[in-house]
């Protein structure tokens, strides 16, 4: 081997080791699902100037296989071009995503509580949550709407790709975590409308408007502006007088 092959090859090796550090300790939960060789195929033609888009899908297809969901897979290509110090090529998330969705169509992995595409609960989940909240309004005399409330998020548009829509879900369900954090009952319940299960309190419509400026300055962000809704939709609705009705609520909002 050549110096310049041998000083190519540490260039890669230590992009990888930056990306691999990266992305554990920020967007990466299964550290030992990390190494793969289609991520060494990455780390090498970004490093090289070559072509990302193939290794690109051979990694969303890996990341997928090994569990990982839209919004993992995604975080993880963008830990490598953070390390690498260039913006995110928006050609390489679209790639990890059109990896990510062929293996999963062509290997479906189940998960109970969760939408991988989101990151989110489901809404089968959410629709538990507000039988607790109903029961709890029960128990102790009190209405659950005058408790709680849902606040919904749309961001739809017609005509996104495949593509668009995945890179879209992914981006709302990190914001969504972003601005109410871990374990908050939310989901995504159609196709760019989402949903959270709120407090009711003097401040909930300005976190509402809070959160329509992080959707669409995060949009701006990820290159992802045109696939949101603008001006973003937030508003509240209020829970109607039984579980059963709320459920209807939801199935509605979803169409």
């Amino acid at each position: 081997m050549s110096e310049a092959q041998q000083e190519a090859r540490v260039r890669v090796h230590d992009l990888r080791e930056r990306w691999r550090a990266t992305s554990l300790a920020s967007v990466w939960i299964r550290p030992n699902d990390w190494e793969h060789p289609a991520a060494e195929a990455l780390a090498e033609a970004l490093a090289e100037g070559r072509g990302v888009i193939a290794p690109a899908e051979r990694l969303g297809a890996a990341r997928a296989g090994v569990g990982a969901g839209i919004t993992e897979a995604l975080d993880d290509v963008a830990c490598l071009y953070a390390a690498f110090g260039r913006p995110t090529d928006v050609g390489a998330l679209r790639a990890a995503a059109i990896g990510w969705v062929g293996e999963r169509e062509r290997v479906p992995y189940q998960i109970a509580t969760h939408d991988p595409s989101t990151g989110l609960p489901t809404g089968e989940y959410l629709g538990e949550r507000l039988r607790e909240t109903y029961g709890t309004a029960q128990r102790t005399g009190t209405a659950a709407g005058d408790t709680h409330c849902l606040l919904v998020l749309d961001v739809g548009l017609d005509s996104l790709d495949t593509w668009q829509r995945l890179a879209r879900s992914a981006a709302i369900g990190r914001t969504l975590h972003q601005v109410f954090g871990e374990g908050h009952p939310m989901a995504a319940i159609g196709d760019g409308t989402f949903v959270v299960l709120c407090e009711r309190g003097p401040t909930t419509a300005e976190l509402g408007q809070s959160l329509r400026r992080v959707v669409e300055r995060n949009a701006e962000v990820l290159g992802l502006a045109t696939e949101v809704r603008r001006p973003t939709r937030v508003w509240v609705e209020r829970l109607p007088g039984t579980h059963a009705d709320a459920l209807l609520l939801l199935d509605h909002l979803a169409r």
